[in-house]
């Protein structure tokens, strides 16, 4: 597959692995602390790469708004980067999201014109290019602006992936007037029905017959068309009073009833979004305004009806949203306020200034934006975190400052290849694939000696034994192992050494 060359590419498609994993650290926790969700203070990069032992392949759903690289300077960020930087920012970011994404996920990717062809491409990439769905226009502007040189730039793009084929949309439910379109003329006990021509505009020999209406008369397809249907199809929709003649029984033009009871539960999405159906770029800022009490807000939100309508077809209540520049807090407030996940990265002050005091009031009963569509009352919660140090210094040792949970969600994610849900409390870590997986770390064993419990002797592997019900391969991590190769080799285990075998990578 052919791609695409910059200056600087080689250490752009290393710098996801070099990023150096960092500690998640608590600043706060903001109505329900069980709620699940996380907004995060700092460098989205190191963000995505601290999240990976966590959520890696748990995400159903990914929205990110970066940069466009308009050559503008906003107050809030800087939009104004060389061709060839843009594109090294977005590589290891869009790398190390294509990796917290699940199976049956999708990212969308808003984008204008001035990178836009560009960043199709490098999500062709890292995503492949078969994994493509599609590129949602949306008129994001309302009206022209009289300042255009030429023509109104009036819309920007969505490109839409999927992680892989198991991906899904949800249909988007009939409309009053989509609704209005099926009615009941001759009270047939099946229901509403919408009339579909039975013609093609296209000649078919096999489809070009004669039939006969409720009146006898004897009925052909206008000159150079045929029917949709070949004579045993329409004999047996004949029979099962699916053609409609009229309400006389005599037209020339028979119709399909097409019953709503027996129609998909919504209507196919399409990749034109008019302002009336995701809002604009001036809806957004409105509703940043009355949020804030008319302070100025933030200088390119996006409306709250856009993303509403994002995760109405490509996510359910329960499941994950990430956002990795999350901006004014819009993705995280409609998330939240459609029942959904979320983890949402911001770096800097925004994160307070919108989306922190965003989130407060969504959690008070924010009636702005979708709330009204979506019945939102308030409730929920979430929790403000920081990045913080590193978790393995530049010659692999261990943070101190690392505790036990810490370190086992590295190790499992290490072993098993997914991230666990459990919160780890014991030095049995878990059984993946008829293998049990311990660590000795921090004094589990409630040994705090140094050297006590976190080496692996005779007696611990007796308590070890005691914790999973028969015997089976076991992995052990720790600090030192006493046990000969003979008696490994004999009790079915393999030893690992911290801190030189934890990598997470």
């Amino acid at each position: 597959m052919p791609t695409l060359d910059w200056l600087d590419r080689e250490r752009a498609m290393r710098r996801a692995e070099e990023v150096p994993y960092r500690l998640l650290e608590s600043v706060s926790r903001h109505g329900d602390p069980s709620a699940g969700n996380l907004l995060i203070q700092g460098d989205n990069l190191d963000a995505l790469k601290a999240l990976l032992p966590f959520y890696r392949g748990r995400v159903k759903c990914i929205y990110i708004d970066p940069p466009y690289n308009t050559k503008s300077a906003f107050e809030h960020y800087d939009d104004n980067l060389e061709h060839s930087q843009w594109l090294s920012m977005m590589y290891p970011r869009l790398v190390l999201l294509r990796d917290l994404l699940g199976e049956d996920g999708s990212i969308w990717v808003s984008i204008d014109d001035n990178e836009g062809h560009y960043l199709k491409v490098l999500l062709d990439e890292v995503f492949g290019r078969g994994n493509f769905v599609a590129n949602v226009v949306w008129q994001s502007k309302d009206t022209p602006g009289n300042n255009a040189v030429g023509m109104a730039e009036t819309h920007s793009h969505l490109l839409v992936y999927q992680r892989s084929s198991s991906f899904t949309f949800q249909l988007l439910p009939r409309n009053e007037q989509q609704l209005a379109n099926y009615s009941n003329p001759d009270g047939d006990p099946r229901g509403d029905w919408l009339a579909a021509p039975l013609t093609r505009a296209e000649f078919r020999e096999r489809d070009y017959y004669a039939l006969t209406n409720k009146a006898g008369k004897d009925v052909l397809p206008p000159k150079g068309s045929s029917w949709r249907r070949p004579p045993e199809k329409m004999r047996q929709l004949a029979a099962e009073d699916r053609i409609w003649w009229g309400k006389n029984g005599d037209a020339e033009f028979p119709m399909e009833k097409k019953f709503l009871s027996e129609a998909k539960e919504g209507v196919v999405n399409r990749t034109w979004w008019p302002y009336e159906f995701a809002g604009s770029t001036r809806n957004a800022s409105a509703e940043l305004k009355a949020l804030f009490g008319g302070e100025k807000g933030f200088d390119t939100p996006k409306p709250e009806k856009l993303i509403y309508r994002i995760f109405e077809i490509s996510t359910r209540p329960g499941e994950l949203i990430l956002d990795s520049f999350l901006g004014s807090g819009t993705t995280a407030a409609v998330a939240h306020k459609m029942s959904r996940r979320f983890v949402g990265i911001e770096m800097g002050a925004n994160a307070e200034k919108f989306c922190l005091r965003r989130l407060e009031k969504v959690i008070t009963g924010d009636q702005g934006g979708v709330s009204n569509q979506v019945g939102w009352k308030g409730g929920g919660g979430f929790s403000f975190v920081r990045l913080g140090e590193r978790v393995f210094d530049e010659h692999g040792a261990i943070n101190p400052k690392v505790r036990f949970a810490t370190l086992a969600s590295f190790v499992w994610l290490q072993e098993t290849g997914v991230p666990s849900e459990a919160t780890f409390k014991s030095p049995l870590l878990g059984i993946h694939d008829g293998k049990a997986y311990c660590l000795l770390y921090n004094g589990i064993l409630g040994d705090k000696r140094p050297n006590g419990g976190n080496v692996l002797t005779g007696p611990v592997l007796q308590k070890l034994r005691k914790l999973f019900k028969e015997d089976r391969p076991v992995v052990v991590y720790g600090e030192s192992c006493r046990l000969g190769s003979e008696r490994l080799r004999v009790e079915g285990l393999t030893f690992k050494h911290i801190p030189y075998d934890v990598r997470a990578r």
